[in-house]
């Protein structure tokens, strides 16, 4: 791990997972900040990324960057630099992404709540922002994933008709593999029941640095 420039702020790096659908980085810190850059003929769209000088560098040697996508209304993190310093679109909880090999899952859809999910089926990749992490935060079950401690009682179903080899995720490690749906089938499944273990977990998570 390198600590190095990124965005308004120095970032250090916890570890950076190239796969068979692009780049993801994850920044070492108790919220588990990911991002990731999807790669499908030579284009490379952003979500949800946190800037990094190094990482960036190897975004570019990916292929060509087309628009910067923004999965959860809260998510700013770097997403507006970064397409400004591209000169490519920022697309904020995108409704449809027509010109790409994305369907748009809507997940929620409150005031202060607003999140996309992204499903790639040729690829079948599961992109979710906060819905669903991997992280301490989230609890996750001995599979991998947790549903995010604000949706655990009424949890994100809709995503259980999609069975992803890879799922990524806005806060963790992503998962590849038989282990990708099955973190998330199981996530879902222990949605409540996992309830009080989350609520404990939340706090622990972002405390364990301090």
């Amino acid at each position: 791990m390198a600590k190095v420039a990124g965005g308004s702020a120095a970032v250090m790096i916890a570890s950076v997972d190239e796969s068979a659908v692009g780049l993801t980085w994850m920044v070492d810190e108790p919220q588990m900040r990911t991002s990731h850059a999807l790669v499908d003929n030579g284009r490379v769209w952003l979500v949800d990324p946190v800037d990094d000088t190094a990482v960036m560098e190897r975004v570019a040697a990916l292929g060509e960057p087309v628009a910067v996508l923004q999965l959860l209304d809260r998510h700013k993190r770097d997403c507006a630099a970064l397409a400004a310093r591209l000169d490519v679109p920022h697309l904020r909880v995108p409704a449809t992404l027509p010109g790409t090999p994305f369907e748009v899952v809507p997940l929620v859809n409150a005031r202060l709540w607003r999140e996309v999910a992204l499903w790639w089926a040729a690829r079948r990749t599961l992109v979710v922002a906060e819905a669903l992490g991997t992280s301490r935060a989230f609890a996750p079950s001995a599979a991998g994933a947790g549903v995010s401690i604000g949706l655990r009682l009424r949890p994100p179903r809709r995503l259980a008709a999609y069975h992803p080899e890879h799922l990524l995720v806005g806060h963790g490690a992503a998962l590849h593999g038989p282990s990708a749906e099955a973190a998330l089938t199981e996530a879902l499944a222990r949605s409540r029941r996992d309830l009080v273990r989350a609520a404990v977990a939340l706090p622990r998570a972002l405390l364990r640095r301090r």
